[in-house]
């Protein structure tokens, strides 16, 4: 990632491509399932739909559970706001008219395989990152800056360990 000087405001996003040697189905079986997201990565370290009975689909709600070295612990509510099995899955974090963070895996057949992309944007609602930024406002485009760059570093791994799981032989679901 690249210096942009964007401030919170700007909504600053990231997005992560990664090519998968499996059909599209078997990388959405992956993606949507929300409760193995946690094994996939370091900070996020619980999920839990709101409703079990429900399916996962537009509207539905889940709470995650999140830890950081510098922000500490906290749980948020998220809202999927697209479910287009197995094209697309997205969730806006907290309000899903003013999110604090918005999320979106993308699966397009590509040459044999899958490619898989995953994006995140900041903002334009308040986040745990608002806190550090009314602290320090003089250092707010480092801090929105090193903050992306973590999500670019986090996206990556996880989209890795997906890979993985995905091109794993003799596995036709999770």
């Amino acid at each position: 990632m690249e210096w942009t000087g964007a401030r919170y405001k700007d909504k600053p996003t990231v997005e992560v491509p990664i090519w998968i040697e499996a059909p599209p189905q078997r990388v959405w079986d992956l993606v949507s399932d929300i409760e193995l997201m946690p094994s996939l990565s370091t900070e996020l370290q619980s999920v839990e739909w709101l409703d079990p009975e429900a399916q996962p689909a537009r509207g539905a709600r889940f709470v995650g559970r999140s830890s950081h070295e510098a922000l500490g612990e906290w749980a948020t509510t998220s809202h999927v706001v697209e479910y287009e099995p197995p094209r697309v899955f997205a969730w806006a974090v907290e309000d899903p008219e003013q999110p604090s963070a918005i999320w979106r895996f993308t699966l397009e057949p590509n040459n044999g395989g899958t490619l898989l992309r995953q994006w995140m944007q900041l903002g334009p609602g308040r986040s745990g990152l608002s806190v550090a930024i009314d602290r320090m406002p003089e250092k707010e485009q480092k801090i929105v800056f090193v903050r992306m760059r973590e999500f670019e570093v986090n996206i990556s791994d996880t989209l890795v360990a997906i890979k993985k799981l995905a091109e794993q032989p003799g596995k036709a679901s999770v």
